[in-house]
């Protein structure tokens, strides 16, 4: 018996390991419910092939110690079917290995499938053959976008289902997206949008896959689809039914950053703010647009002209590092709204006003009480009354009491700690004869002007360049080929002419007779392209060669695909004196699609052409670069520094980190030191690095490195010096917090007795990453501290105790927590409310 008993127990172990039970996911009123039991869920979007699989779970890691529930991800048509019908998911196009991540780390997933993605990706997630298909008009009630719309949808879902990875197989995806902020633009597809949508909705049901799906900005959502809202604040959002639940699938935690433009970034107190005015209002899904905005690799962006790092302020940054304090304020955040969790399933809030833009919600049933306070003013701080006790709300904030009488936490005050990175930059040395050095030299190959291709061709007249190109390259050669005679009337004046020329964008050069003449750029308001270029051309034959490239393919609007690029015209010459004008719009002209260089292989560094000799070309267009490097020592996220060049691609081991363009400078206007959190957000509020490059950093994923004999690749497209570029490695700078005498203890302390919260003191904690200790204090104040981390400064009273008090509870340790009091530290000025500052490093 006792053998058969042994038997059995390990066939039941076996079964257990291997058996996963289904769950049921359905919805109500009030929230996402699964199993039969109403979730409160916090979600955070992660775009897989904006980082790489040696990241993913390091990312899912830390999203899920930073609170989250769910992992939210687009899916990408362009990368899974770059050809129709021929299709990729490995590497990082891994869908499944990604979403089999999410559920190994307990997370669920919500499968955003489209397939229109937006994402700032290049034509919105749609690969460009679907822009070929005969009769074809897209996201609206055309019948052959939706035959291939339905196709890629169930071959997605089929994947998962074969795979089990849905809900209701005991897979971790809860819901799937169909289709993706159709009511922005609907109105322009007129009487066609509503049948269209409701042929989305149809057509997502009935693939069966056993949870809900979702439209994010439709509010004719049909039933049992669940509209969501999407921006900067939801808490206003009510569904469209009071059947479906308040959800909000794109809370932006910062912005898109553009070529041409300033970094945006979003304080920290002010999600806080939007997050737990989400919940006190009723929502119990909310989804934060990015959680890890990653980088833009190869030709990916859209836009156009959305930068390569696609960071997004994100609490986990592009290189895969926690953003603090924004990852860590958020986190105790979510803490603090799950201490609220049984309430708020429980019932409807209660709303009620405690004065003028002052607003109490409370979620009560039977013994189960939690309320939030809400200021909403954007200027003054308040004190209020609830429940017969005082509480000082801060303009813009939102205090949470999970017993409905003590505040847990309030969103502008902030217990964690904030980093200050840092880049440690490395030369690329170019010494060829040092077999040691990280670079062995740099190799070159120029690329021709005009046309150098068997595959160029001639037609009359000015062509549109991604019909002609199917995107398969940023760049359209326009060449023509003109003879000039000697007694034109603009020769007359000193043989100058001006070229004028006409681009739909979104960015071109002009070459005469084999010279850069001049160039022209859009930028993300306005793609278009109009120059007059001073010119000399000769009696007797000249050649007018337009390099004509795209910088990202348009993702958002109305008809975006239809968005045209490259010279459509006029281009002309025009005399600069006499007023005589020759238009060569209509002329025969050449055209060669892409480079020689892209046909050639040289991305991949592996041709037999490069040029390995003295006198390096520096600062001069179309040149192709080579060299080898040694990876830098360590594990820390890598960049390179492309101080020096110009604009162009860049590839890594055959791998494209995407589009470099330190050339374009942001404005030098619309940037401050500080932002003020209080107030609405727009992505113009707050913004940084005026007047300097938009991205000079450019990531280099390790994984794609070997510790020796790594290629580096360049096309530089307008002069660059290569000898300039450096790797620079992201380390952690500082470490800082500060805390003043009436910030609510750490949530984490919430646990404790009654009693004992009320006779502890706020708390200042500080921790350095793993095998690291804190080796020095660079700040220290308590009383009266000003600044920020970085910049602190003391006030007009400070504790000659702090420094060496923080001196002793922290030298030499990963981690040390300081109460914020006078017993601790003394009283440097009596009657005064006063707040400890400390700025740390680690080693």
């Amino acid at each position: 018996m006792r053998g058969r008993t042994e038997i059995l127990a390990l066939f039941f172990c076996l079964v257990t390991a291997t058996t996963t039970f289904a769950s049921t996911v359905t919805y109500d009123h009030r929230a996402i419910v699964i199993d039969g039991k109403r979730r409160v869920l916090v979600s955070g979007s992660i775009h897989y092939p904006r980082s790489t699989p040696d990241m993913w779970p390091d990312l899912i890691q830390k999203s899920k110690d930073g609170g989250l529930d769910v992992i939210e991800t687009y899916v990408f048509w362009d990368l899974h079917e770059p050809v129709r019908n021929q299709y990729n998911f490995e590497g990082r196009n891994d869908l499944v290995k990604f979403v089999k991540l999410v559920a190994e780390a307990g997370l669920y997933v919500h499968l955003r499938i489209g397939p229109y993605v937006c994402a700032e990706w290049n034509y919105g997630g749609f690969p460009l053959w679907l822009h070929y298909i005969p009769g074809i008009k897209f996201r609206t009630d055309n019948e052959p976008f939706k035959a291939e719309m339905q196709r890629f949808t169930a071959k997605i879902v089929d994947m998962m289902k074969q795979e089990k990875l849905y809900a209701s197989q005991g897979g971790p995806i809860i819901l799937s997206q169909i289709e993706n902020e159709y009511g922005n633009i609907d109105s322009a597809y007129g009487a066609a949008a509503k049948p269209y949508i409701k042929w989305a909705a149809d057509m997502a049901v009935a693939l069966d896959t056993g949870v809900p799906w979702v439209m994010c900005q439709q509010s004719d959502a049909p039933d049992p689809i669940i509209n969501t809202c999407n921006g900067f604040y939801c808490d206003q959002f009510t569904p469209n039914s009071n059947k479906k639940p308040k959800m909000w699938t794109e809370n932006w935690t910062g912005w898109f950053l553009s070529f041409g433009g300033a970094v945006p970034y979003r304080p920290v107190e002010d999600i806080a703010f939007a997050v737990a005015r989400f919940y006190q209002r009723g929502g119990t899904f909310q989804n934060y647009y990015m959680y890890h905005g990653g980088t833009n690799f190869g030709r990916t962006t859209g836009g156009p002209f959305i930068a390569t790092s696609y960071d997004y302020d994100a609490p986990i940054d592009e290189y895969g590092h926690v953003r603090q304090p924004k990852w860590g304020h958020l986190r105790d955040v979510h803490k603090a709204i799950k201490l609220c969790e049984e309430a708020l399933i429980a019932t409807d809030p209660t709303i009620s006003s405690l004065g003028p833009n002052l607003e109490a919600a409370v979620y009560k049933t039977g013994s189960v009480c939690s309320a939030f306070l809400a200021n909403v003013d954007g200027k003054s701080d308040a004190t209020v009354k609830f429940n017969g006790n005082s509480y000082l709300l801060p303009a813009w904030s939102v205090s949470i009491l999970p017993d409905c009488k003590n505040v847990v936490l309030n969103t502008a005050k902030i217990n964690s700690q904030t980093v200050i990175p840092s880049f440690m930059h490395e030369s690329l040395n170019t010494n060829a004869d040092s077999t040691d050095s990280i670079g062995s030299g740099w190799s070159w190959i120029n690329e021709p002007v005009g046309i150098s291709k068997d595959s160029a061709f001639s037609k009359l007249g000015l062509l549109e360049q991604i019909n002609t190109t199917a995107d398969k390259s940023d760049y359209l050669w326009y060449s023509l080929s003109m003879d000039i005679k000697g007694d034109e009337p603009f020769l007359q004046d000193g043989s100058q002419t001006v070229l004028h020329i006409e681009s739909l964008g979104h960015s071109l050069h002009a070459f005469i007779n084999g010279k850069l003449a001049g160039s022209g750029t859009g930028n993300s308001g306005n793609v278009k392209v109009k120059v007059d270029i001073p010119i000399t051309v000769v009696p007797g034959k000249n050649t007018i060669d337009l390099l004509s490239l795209t910088v990202g393919l348009q993702n958002y609007g109305a008809f975006f695909d239809l968005s045209g690029a490259g010279v459509t015209g006029p281009v002309k010459l025009n005399g600069l004196n006499n007023g005589s004008s020759i238009d060569l719009s209509s002329q025969q002209w050449t055209y060669q699609i892409g480079l020689k260089g892209e046909d050639s292989g040289l991305p991949s560094g592996s041709s037999s052409q490069w040029i390995s000799q003295s006198g390096l070309p520096k600062n001069q267009p179309l040149i192709w670069y080579k060299t080898n490097f040694d990876a830098p020592t360590g594990n820390a996220p890598i960049a390179l520094d492309f101080t020096g060049m110009g604009k162009g691609e860049a590839w890594v081991n055959g791998q494209s980190i995407g589009r470099y363009w330190p050339a374009y400078i942001a404005p030098n206007g619309g940037c401050t030191d500080t932002c003020n959190y209080r107030g609405a957000y727009s992505s113009n509020k707050c913004l940084k690095n005026c007047g300097k490059p938009s991205q000079q950093l450019y990531h280099v994923p390790r994984s794609w490195l070997q510790p020796s004999g790594n290629i580096l690749v360049l096309f530089e497209e307008i002069g660059g010096d290569p000898t300039q570029l450096a790797f620079a490695t992201k380390q952690m700078g500082s470490l800082c917090s500060h805390v003043s005498e009436t910030h609510p203890l750490p949530v984490n302390m919430w646990s404790l007795d009654s009693k004992t919260r009320r006779a502890s003191n706020s708390t200042l904690s500080l921790s350095c990453p793993s095998n690291q200790v804190i080796s020095s204090i660079k700040f220290a104040s308590y009383g009266t501290p000003l600044g920020t981390c970085g910049n602190f400064s003391h006030g007009r009273c400070s504790s000659a105790k702090a420094r060496s008090i923080i001196h002793k509870a922290c030298v030499g340790s990963t981690s040390c927590n300081i109460g914020v009091s006078t017993s601790m530290f003394g009283d440097p000025c009596k009657g005064v409310k006063k707040s400890l500052a400390v700025e740390v490093s680690c080693a």
